[in-house]
């Protein structure tokens, strides 16, 4: 079996928080739930398991997976914190699967299920949700609009009796389940859905209209390859090293390139994004995002149409960015087989 989560021995002992979503975006809350789980329970780390498809959710507007990695990997900026997309390597799709078949590859480590409290009324929709809470620990955190009511829906009251008390939660980890907690933290506002929502939609040609009357879109992608070649052009000039280029054209709304390079110390990936960044502003390109600056491991670029990831060579081998497109494309290009008359699965 390949290892799911690169890094992490098969022998690991740690205290694991699982927090499992599409990260369509990754935002603050899924940071702020990390945090207090790894503060209020204990935990060695949080790995947060980005899904290659919620199947209870529709792929509609849903961002590439390697997309959402490397957002997540940006957001979640914390040496406790890990994300990956474990599914793509244990090839399972539900959370009961995942969370068995990390426990068969870590036979060792205590994983605590997390989720927010929003989520605890829609369990009994997940494939085998009596048996989740049988396989693992679960922590559920306050959400706004979901606290302890919350605790009155199907799942919660079905498992009542093994609710521990929130000033026992440094426990959860060590029993065994079933085992669970509500956390009635503070409230963090955040919503991948009202990110979603509020999201300002890219506009593309191709013949599509914005009104009424028919009216094709000017072109844009002659824009776009200039933008790409003024990219090369100031990477080039920085001594950049083994720059990639991947086409998102027709897979993300929010880019039309992602590009990848490295720098040989922390220094050179700082410059090599802050001579970017100028140049762009100098071409007329206004201000430009760069996030990561702080630690110069991983620095990113967003220049709109084109993101860029400047990387140390042992980070990037790290987080593989290229290769997690490689297993996407893979993933997608298999066929599906088709179940013999056995009844639609769900989890969240």
């Amino acid at each position: 079996m390949l290892h799911p989560m690169p890094g992490v021995s098969r022998a690991t002992t740690r205290r694991i928080g699982l927090l499992g979503g599409s990260f369509n975006p990754a935002h603050p809350g899924h940071r702020h739930v990390s945090l207090e789980a790894l503060r209020r329970l204990g935990l060695d780390e949080v790995w947060w398991l980005v899904s290659p498809q919620n199947p209870l959710k529709s792929g509609d507007g849903m961002e590439p997976l390697a997309t959402r990695v490397a957002r997540a990997r940006q957001l979640a900026n914390h040496p406790k914190i890990r994300v990956d997309a474990p599914e793509l390597q244990l090839g399972t799709r539900y959370t009961l699967d995942t969370v068995q078949a990390l426990k068969q590859v870590y036979p060792h480590a205590r994983f605590v299920w997390l989720m927010g409290a929003d989520i605890l009324p829609q369990l009994v929709d997940w494939a085998g949700w009596r048996d989740l809470f049988a396989a693992v620990p679960i922590a559920a955190f306050a959400r706004p609009g979901w606290g302890y009511a919350a605790l009155a829906a199907a799942a919660p009251r079905t498992f009542a009796r093994y609710r521990l008390d929130a000033g026992d939660s440094r426990r959860l980890a060590s029993c065994e389940p079933p085992a669970w907690c509500f956390i009635p933290s503070r409230l963090d506002s955040h919503s991948a859905t009202a990110i979603r929502a509020v999201r300002p939609k890219r506009s593309r040609s191709k013949g599509k209209t914005i009104s009424d009357q028919p009216r094709q879109l000017p072109d844009r992608s002659k824009a776009t390859d200039a933008l790409l070649t003024l990219v090369r052009r100031s990477l080039e000039d920085d001594k950049a090293e083994d720059v990639v280029v991947i086409d998102l054209k027709g897979k993300s709304a929010f880019a039309d390139y992602m590009v990848i390079a490295s720098g040989r110390s922390n220094r050179q990936v700082v410059a090599i994004a802050d001579h970017l960044a100028d140049r762009l502003k100098q071409a007329g390109h206004g201000h430009t995002p760069v996030e990561g600056k702080q630690g110069g491991d991983w620095v990113l670029v967003d220049a709109g149409d084109i993101v860029v990831h400047v990387f140390r060579p042992e980070p990037r081998a790290f987080y593989a960015l290229e290769k997690m497109w490689a297993l996407e494309n893979e993933a997608a290009a298999k066929p599906v087989k088709k179940a013999a008359a056995k009844p639609r699965r769900k989890r969240a």
